[in-house]
């Protein structure tokens, strides 16, 4: 190795078996914006293996403030695209794979199969349920987080007994609401996606205790931080 991972191989919770597992690890981003920025940048750095992003949209000037693997320059441009570029400038050593497309229930399981876990980076509940759906059935960890405003959550679900269904059991119900506000600042994705990447990392290195069926939030204008079962 050229030096790049030492700072993480000293920690005995990764050491040269968990950088191992992490050079061999296949993650599949879904959505890349805000959330998926921070998820993606962190697990690139740290060696993930192979990772999948996941996304049809394409950069614009409003996704800057929050949405760090673009600039100004890459407007109009495919984020998949722009985001694998700068990956693998950051990382010539992971394989970066773009999937320009959207996940629907016609292609989850067959995309989703392909890799070990799942990020959400996405902010829509249909899409939640099917990445969930997929996962569940094909047994694969699903690292859900969500964000609004300076409020944001994360957990572990379809690893243990919780599914996104457990969150929100009335998939009807769920969707007919109206869609929450577009608000938001540009730290509250930073934090939130970096604890989905840690999760991440957990979960391939095997250390530490993984939000396995269990909901982390946090309010960014308290700091207060709480942990539920779910």
């Amino acid at each position: 190795m050229d030096g790049r991972y030492d700072r993480q191989l000293i920690l005995p919770e990764i050491g040269s078996e968990g950088q191992r597992r992490l050079s061999e690890a296949k993650v599949l981003i879904v959505g890349v914006g805000g959330l998926g920025s921070p998820i993606a940048t962190y697990l690139a750095a740290a060696g993930v293996g192979t990772i999948g992003l996941l996304d049809m949209d394409i950069v614009s000037v409003s996704n800057l403030q929050r949405q760090v693997l673009y600039d100004e320059s890459q407007q109009g441009e495919a984020k998949v695209l722009c985001a694998s570029r700068r990956l693998k400038a950051l990382n010539s050593d992971i394989t970066v794979v773009a999937h320009h497309t959207r996940l629907t229930a016609d292609n989850a399981r067959e995309l989703i199969a392909q890799y070990d876990i799942v990020a959400d980076g996405t902010d829509n509940f249909a899409t939640r349920y099917t990445i969930s759906d997929a996962c569940e059935a094909l047994g694969k960890p699903y690292v859900y987080g969500a964000i609004g405003g300076l409020d944001g959550q994360v957990a572990v679900l379809c690893k243990g007994k919780a599914t996104y269904r457990t969150l929100f059991p009335d998939e009807q119900e769920t969707l007919s609401m109206p869609q929450p506000s577009k608000a938001v600042a540009g730290v509250t994705p930073a934090v939130v996606g970096s604890v989905e990447a840690n999760q991440v990392m957990q979960l391939i290195c095997g250390y530490g205790e993984p939000l396995t069926d269990r909901l982390w939030t946090i309010d960014l204008r308290t700091m207060q931080s709480f942990i539920i079962d779910i």
